[in-house]
């Protein structure tokens, strides 16, 4: 399992929301069109008013380089580029296990992760 996080900084939230909005078509097309895609989301960040908060789910990398080629991809890069006061980007990819749900009968489920602990 791929996860892409990211950060992206408009000038005002009026931009940050105009970018929010145009992206919306391309988040539904690369959710549906698009093989290994799990979740694909660019969302306004509800406490920095110029910050989009990005989250991204793949099923393996194969199909995430298969984004990078896709035209979704493109038209992202160009609607990003075009919407308007877009300043930067700060981003992550993590490779992870699926360890199942948080919780187990209301209950935070430590042995997902005991094997973590430093």
């Amino acid at each position: 399992m791929i996860i892409i996080t990211a950060t992206l900084s408009f000038e005002t939230e009026a931009d940050r929301d105009r970018a929010v909005a145009l992206t919306a078509p391309v988040q539904r097309a690369t959710r549906e069109d698009e093989p290994g895609c799990l979740a694909y989301c660019f969302a306004a960040d509800p406490v920095e008013p110029t910050h989009i908060q990005v989250y991204e789910l793949w099923t393996d990398p194969a199909n995430l380089a298969k984004h990078f080629d896709h035209p979704n991809y493109a038209r992202m890069v160009e609607v990003l580029r075009t919407s308007g006061g877009f300043v930067s980007s700060v981003n992550r990819l993590w490779a992870a296990d699926d360890r199942g749900p948080v919780y187990a009968d209301g209950t935070f489920r430590h042995d997902a992760v005991a094997d973590l602990a430093s």
